[in-house]
């Protein structure tokens, strides 16, 4: 039987830097080795925009979510997120922060424990309050592992842990980063036939998201 984790493939990695985050993931869907569509993006902004003039965009938490691993699972877990996140919106009256944010997804995979979700969930985000970059990732039943340099997750994850390792270094700045976590997000799916297909990257700081799309090899 083949391992549901692997069956429509995909890549996704986290990176922290000096007062920014970056996260990425490949474009690839695929039914084991046919690709379906090079236009599969997984990964998601749950941040709010600033709506009250009194709270400034700075203080504003920033968090996304990739999600790899069963296609349908990724779809089902993002839509149960959404709808949660709203909630908390509703009921606090403030934009959910990316610790709790985390806490969040581990209740949600923690609750599905005796049938779960087939998804590899990584976290990225600035905290709204200091501004400090905060990344990790999660297995299928929702125990956190949290990171000072890098998170990886998908079918290149092996691949991904060789070139982080390598180009990761701290205190990078919101260009270095961009370019560090390219290099390794290309040349890990290089080496991995069912991810790829191009790139989705987001750097994210104190005052703006940079979203940039990478063009990777279509074989």
């Amino acid at each position: 039987m083949s391992n549901p984790f692997q069956i429509n493939g995909g890549a996704c990695v986290a990176m922290t830097g000096k007062n920014c985050v970056a996260i990425a993931c490949d474009l690839r869907l695929g039914m084991q080795s046919l690709t379906i569509s090079n236009n599969f993006p997984k990964v998601f902004s749950f941040s709010s925009p600033t709506t009250s003039p009194s709270t400034p965009a700075a203080s504003t938490p920033t968090v996304y979510l990739g999600l790899t691993g069963l296609a349908t699972d990724i779809n089902t877990v993002h839509d149960t997120l959404r709808y949660k996140t709203n909630l908390y919106r509703l009921r606090e009256e403030r934009s959910i922060s990316p610790k709790t944010f985390a806490q969040l997804i581990s209740t949600s995979l923690y609750e599905k424990r005796f049938g779960p979700w087939f998804v590899s969930p990584v976290v990225a985000g600035l905290d709204g309050k200091t501004g400090d970059p905060f990344i990790c990732g999660f297995d299928s039943i929702g125990c956190i592992d949290y990171a000072k340099d890098f998170i990886v997750a998908g079918t290149a994850d092996d691949q991904l842990f060789g070139t982080c390792e390598g180009l990761w270094e701290e205190g990078l700045g919101p260009d270095e980063l961009f370019e560090t976590i390219s290099q390794a997000l290309l040349s890990a799916v290089d080496r991995d036939a069912l991810s790829g297909w191009g790139a989705y990257v987001y750097v994210i700081e104190k005052d703006k998201v940079t979203k940039r799309l990478l063009k990777g090899r279509q074989d």
